[in-house]
């Protein structure tokens, strides 16, 4: 079902999501900032094409990527060992306004730029151990408009998938267990849009090998 679209664009909104935890913050950023950090972002992060393995086999991601954080915070995803790019000075800033928003603590941001609507990621959680049980995951989307769903990790009904559009500056926290009980997922659509830039921020455990 889809949700929220008649949600205040000021605060957190709860979102209804049994056994996890999900706000939602449609304009964390106005436009005029999320304009100007989407150019830069495009222009100046280092970014890549991840290779990831599904059903056995390595395939390119598609999206391009960049894995940013202090440097301490190193990352295993599908198999791959990520060592983090510094922070660049837009960024830091950044970090520190969405743990205060939050209420959490992030040494780290996955940056994932979808080039346009064929771009996608296919439906996974975030539960790497690096990240902990109960990781606080803080997504801040900007550039295009993209639906995100998240279903029950096992099974469930159609009617128990949840829809949301993530618009130009909106913020959303993820938290408790959500990454354990969900998996989530950006379709591809036909749609003709622009570019979109997804940073989702988390607190990798040093001390996990």
């Amino acid at each position: 079902m889809s949700l929220f679209d008649h949600v205040s664009p000021v605060g957190w909104q709860p979102l209804p999501l049994p056994g996890g935890e999900l706000s939602f913050w449609p304009r964390w950023l106005d436009a005029d900032e999320a304009d100007a950090l989407l150019a830069e972002l495009q222009a100046s992060v280092t970014w890549g094409v991840h290779r990831i393995r599904i059903y056995g086999r390595e395939v390119d991601s598609p999206r391009l990527s960049c894995w940013i954080g202090d440097a301490d915070a190193t990352y295993v995803y599908s198999r791959t060992r990520f060592e983090p790019h510094p922070w660049p000075p837009v960024l830091a800033s950044l970090r520190r306004r969405v743990e205060e928003a939050c209420g959490a603590r992030f040494n780290s941001v996955l940056a994932n730029l979808y080039r346009n609507g064929q771009d996608s990621m296919g439906w996974h959680s975030d539960d790497e151990p690096e990240l902990g049980e109960r990781p606080v995951i803080a997504s801040l989307s900007i550039g295009a408009e993209r639906r995100f769903r998240l279903k029950p990790r096992h099974g469930g009904a159609r009617e128990d998938m949840r829809v949301i559009t993530l618009g130009h500056g909106s913020l959303l926290r993820m938290a408790g267990d959500t990454q354990r009980l969900y998996v989530h997922d950006l379709p591809k659509t036909s749609a003709a849009i622009g570019p979109r830039i997804n940073l989702t921020l988390r607190w990798i455990d040093p001390s996990r090998p």
